[in-house]
């Protein structure tokens, strides 16, 4: 077996500790985020929608995780933290300019 078939097959399975992991970096995306958009604007509507959005689909993700279902935690918590990409990239809320936790524009 070849070096790279050997780095797939280490890669095809969705462990406890790799959901786990993801959990993680999204909760804390989640307590770090601050909507910065006007109270009484629509972008403010926006964030809200985004970030209920993604607070529902990382609430989905633990409880697909305490169930054992990984393969649709991951999915959830990946959806997720899209939303909380989406949002940042945008400018919906402030994410202090942390490239580590979210996906920036520049």
């Amino acid at each position: 077996m070849s070096r790279s078939s050997e780095m797939i097959m280490m890669n095809d399975t969705i462990t406890e500790q790799k959901i786990d992991k993801y959990l993680d970096t999204t909760r804390r995306a989640l307590e770090k985020l601050k909507v910065v958009a006007p109270a009484k604007s629509f972008n403010k509507r926006l964030a809200d929608d985004f970030l209920n959005m993604a607070t529902s689909y990382y609430e989905d993700a633990k409880h697909f995780r305490a169930n054992g279902d990984f393969v649709t935690a991951f999915a959830a918590v990946n959806y997720a933290h899209g939303w909380i990409d989406c949002g940042a990239r945008i400018g919906l809320w402030d994410v202090e300019g942390d490239d580590q936790l979210f996906t920036l524009f520049e």
